[in-house]
């Protein structure tokens, strides 16, 4: 049979198609603060399709497999560069970071709104007049002297003058960005042409979106695995929205992780420590990637394999920060301390984190019994996971950090989606709908607390049931056997 007329790779095309429309619909449709409730159900037909053509490429022929995920994932990845960034501010902060340090400043140095820095704002990042500052994802920021960028016409038509204010969010604080990501805003700076604002950004980060779903695919083609797995990443609905079009650095984290993870499961003490070099560059990326180091360390039994992961990924992750602990007067860390106050974590009464475990704990008891669990869960795959499959426990340790945590950030679930495509193991990525549920559906109905109970308690259900399911099913194939 011609592949190109084969039912099955006829009906994943379509479903494509009908993926990438969607997508385009979603991405195009500017609802975060005007138009919530529309934007989840346009995020609810994203992850439908994205389930049914799923379920539709089991039935595609192997040899048509690869092209399919490569086709789809260019064209769904595209979809996030048909509008401006439309759910986070992120990567304003990201291009201003670069502008700063093409200047040759720190950017750990001066927060946005510091007149020190006047003479480096842009109009795009910096727009003035009443109307250009009425949006609610603009912070007003206090002018001194002269008036900003006069003569200037901003995006929405605005003659500089007037009032001041930022696309920057938090323009009062330092930049919280470890230096592999300060690197890497710094290249997209340098590399951008005049008045491409956040284009590049964007670019940069579907590249790199593509980039990961060709290590998923040469990982899993060495391991012998079914490439279909790789379409968990490349068509997920998480990545246009999150990764490409919002810009989020956290993609380069997730590249750098399933490479590390990769090395790491490969033959010989010489490939491990050249992944914990690429693990370290993760973790001095966005700091998360962290949370893959115990799966990295499954089942070791010996020290030196543990030391050959750990020493690499520390040495980078102080090496990336030397040069800018060197060049700058102030913390390096930046906001890392304020953010993680801002969020509750360190105060479970004050927002939506730890949902799970506050529904049957007292809210003192929710960061001791995080830290209990993840202790058991990291001791789980110390000494029982395969050290051949690093990635199956860093999906275990991520995915209940995730649970418990309860993050209310759609971004952060990118590393598990990732981690669900090397492993296979579909059913968490429940976790990564949490994320866009409480961060969107949550502001529908004004309590992200509850949203987050709800949806992060389905998702960890989902996980369990499955689970159960899936180990009763091998015990019954092994006693048939």
């Amino acid at each position: 049979m011609n592949l190109r007329t084969s039912p099955g790779v006829c009906a994943v095309a379509a479903l494509l198609a009908a993926l990438v429309a969607a997508l385009v619909w979603t991405v195009r449709h500017d609802g975060y603060f005007t138009d919530p409730a529309g934007l989840s159900w346009r995020y609810a037909a994203c992850w439908a399709l994205f389930t049914v053509a799923l379920l539709a490429l089991r039935r595609v022929p192997a040899a048509a497999v690869v092209p399919l995920v490569l086709a789809g994932a260019v064209a769904v990845t595209a979809t996030g560069l048909v509008a401006p960034p439309r759910t986070s501010t992120d990567s304003y902060r990201y291009a201003w970071d670069g502008r700063v340090q093409s200047a040759g400043i720190s950017p750990y140095d001066h927060a946005p709104q510091d007149p020190a820095l006047s003479r480096l704002r842009d109009a795009w990042l910096f727009p003035t007049g009443a109307a250009a500052c009425a949006g609610p994802d603009r912070a007003r920021i206090p002018q001194t002297g002269a008036p900003e960028h006069p003569g200037t016409t901003d995006d929405a038509g605005n003659t500089g003058g007037g009032a001041l204010c930022t696309r920057i969010n938090r323009p009062a604080v330092h930049t919280i960005y470890p230096p592999v990501a300060e690197v890497y805003f710094l290249a997209v700076d340098r590399l951008s042409p005049g008045g491409a604002r956040h284009k590049p950004l964007q670019t940069g980060a579907g590249l790199l979106s593509l980039a990961v779903t060709g290590a998923l695919l040469l990982i899993l083609r060495r391991r012998g695995t079914d490439p279909r797995r790789a379409a968990y990443w490349a068509w997920c609905p998480a990545v246009p929205i999150e990764a490409v079009n919002n810009a989020h650095v956290d993609v380069l984290g997730v590249l750098l992780a399933v490479a590390g993870l990769g090395l790491v499961a490969a033959p010989g003490l010489g490939r491990r420590a050249c992944g914990g070099l690429v693990l370290g560059a993760a973790v001095a990326t966005k700091l998360m990637p962290a949370v893959v180091l115990p799966g990295a360390l499954s089942g070791v039994r010996r020290v030196r394999d543990a030391v050959a992961v750990l020493l690499p990924a520390a040495v980078v992750t102080l090496l990336a920060y030397l040069p800018y602990v060197l060049l700058s007067h102030g913390s390096v860390f930046g906001y890392l301390g304020g953010y993680v106050a801002e969020e509750g974590y360190e105060d479970p009464s004050s927002g939506s984190r730890y949902a799970l475990l506050r529904l049957v704990l007292p809210d003192a008891w929710a960061l001791p019994a995080l830290l209990a669990a993840m202790a058991a869960v990291t001791g789980y795959v110390l000494w029982r996971g395969d050290p051949r499959r690093p990635w199956s426990g860093a999906l275990l340790v991520t995915g209940w950090a995730f649970a418990l945590l309860t993050p209310g950030y759609s971004w952060y679930a990118l590393l598990l989606v990732a981690l669900v495509a090397l492993d296979g193991r579909w059913e968490w990525l429940g976790i990564a709908v949490a994320g866009p549920a409480v961060y969107v559906t949550g502001r529908v109905f004004g309590s992200r607390e509850a949203v987050s109970a709800t949806a992060y308690g389905l998702a960890v259900l989902l996980v369990l049931v499955v689970t159960v399911v899936r180990r009763r099913s091998l015990g019954a194939t092994g006693r048939r056997r």
